[in-house]
């Protein structure tokens, strides 16, 4: 175990290709990892006077009463490690937090059953890049991280992929901070590939059990193209506590078990971003309701059967295509985009169309409305409804030009984009993220000391 502080970030997410099908086995998704980051950093802790089990306290700075107190113990029958919640006031109702709750208990329970049992009391600190939440509410002072001056479920997500980027550097933090370097070590492959199936578990459990997985995929490695695993692999496992837990997710991360290799598969090699290409976020701050417009789109799909397919089939080539487009100009150094703005309008083309038959607001008339504003402003190659679509965002390929942004600024000032709720309006502010190709990180610890005291 290392007894000094260690501190791991892993990257945000967008999916540019692919939304809805990456929930299939057949199709996959083109996903962008984003430089806006998640950073955990864990340090030794000691515990409370009178608590008599032991203590891991996990803080938010950033966001009021964003302190979570766990009391974790070993459970019985191979049962992994059980953590419950501690009530640091009587008088106060516990503020649960799922994603951090399960990411612990998960990789305790890793830990407790290929390392040792002994697990110390530790504090952890979890600080977001600013761009992951709207700052309308916070004063930008032009520090590293925002005090955005709220609870954290009175923030506005700006969708970038928060819950993934948590989990995955949470888990990789923590797993770094308790085994040896030649168990876990996040900068090996080895070392990737078991934090990504450990951390796609956590997350999974988190939220129902439900998602392709993608934002774990990026998270972790960065951008690259990405075709879900068998969900099988992961709907046969019990809950921390329950007897054998411990060694069914060691079978699961070390790919040991009864259901073996995992099927995922995550390219990195085709996905490239050209030189003088840049990728910009869009956020409209009206929102959607995803899980009901999946719900919706799956729907549809299993109703209309050969119709619907035919649509899936015509998305996934031209999101192939808009790959293969995408590497041609990185190889060649060609700045001739014409063949990648023909990609991009088959792709919203056919995610109208999606929009048409399903009745689901993927891409809705106020953001054909902003994509096509933003399509002629010169350099700027194109733009989807990125994910699921509706009112939450837009992604741009544009040419990597400060004219560019601006003229881009200037159309997007007063912009207001209509919701799907009555009289709702939301305001579009550019983000200042743009692509990364590489996914989770050790960074300094002592880069985080003022926020992790």
């Amino acid at each position: 175990m290392s007894q000094s502080a260690v501190a791991v970030s892993a990257p945000g997410k967008v999916l540019l290709a692919g939304g809805y099908l990456v929930l299939d086995r057949k199709y996959n998704g083109l996903v962008f990892g984003l430089d806006a980051r998640i950073h955990v950093c864990v340090k030794p802790f000691a515990s409370s006077s009178g608590v008599t089990f032991s203590e891991i306290t996990v803080n938010s700075p950033q966001f009021q009463n964003a302190v979570w107190e766990y009391g974790y113990r070993l459970a019985d029958q191979d049962g992994g490690v059980k953590v419950t919640q501690l009530r640091v006031n009587a008088d106060l109702k516990l503020n649960r937090n799922p994603f951090v709750e399960t990411a612990l208990a998960y990789a305790l329970s890793y830990i407790s059953s290929v390392g040792s049992s002994n697990i110390s009391p530790s504090s952890i600190t979890i600080l977001a890049d600013n761009d992951y939440y709207s700052t309308s509410s916070a004063e930008l002072t032009g520090a590293r991280f925002h005090d955005f001056g709220v609870p954290l479920a009175e923030a506005n997500k700006t969708g970038l992929g928060s819950s993934a980027a948590l989990v995955t550097a949470f888990t990789a933090a923590v797993l770094s901070y308790y085994l040896p370097q030649d168990v876990f070590d996040p900068t090996t492959e080895v070392g990737k590939r078991k934090l990504h199936n450990l951390a796609q578990a956590a997350h999974c459990a988190a939220q129902g059990k439900v998602g392709s997985g993608f934002d774990v995929a990026s998270a972790v490695y960065g951008s690259c193209l990405y075709r879900r695993f068998s969900p099988s692999i992961l709907s046969a496992h019990g809950e921390p506590g329950s007897p054998e837990f411990g060694k069914e997710l060691v079978d699961i991360v070390n790919e040991s078990g009864v259901n073996g290799q995992w099927d995922t598969e995550i390219i990195k090699d085709q996905v490239k971003v050209p030189s003088g290409i840049r990728l910009i976020m869009c956020d409209v701050s009206c929102g959607s309701q995803t899980p009901g417009m999946v719900k919706q789109v799956l729907a549809w799909r299993k109703d209309t059967g050969a119709e619907a397919e035919k649509v899936w089939e015509g998305l996934q080539n031209v999101n192939e295509e808009l790959a293969q487009e995408l590497v041609r100009l990185a190889e060649n150094g060609s700045k001739d985009y014409s063949r990648l703005k023909q990609r991009i309008q088959a792709i919203r083309q056919g995610i109208r169309e999606m929009s048409k038959q399903s009745g689901v607001p993927i891409e809705p008339p106020a953001q054909t409305k902003l994509l096509d504003a933003c399509s002629n402003v010169e350099g700027v190659i194109g733009g989807v409804v990125p994910g699921a679509g509706g009112y939450d965002a837009v992604a741009l390929l544009i040419e990597d030009r400060d004219e560019v942004v601006q003229k881009l600024q200037k159309v997007l000032s007063g912009w207001k984009v209509e919701g799907e709720t009555e009289g709702s309006m939301g305001k579009v502010s550019m983000l200042g993220v743009k692509q990364e190709m590489s996914g989770v990180r050790v960074e300094q610890a002592s880069h985080y000391a003022e926020w992790s005291e």
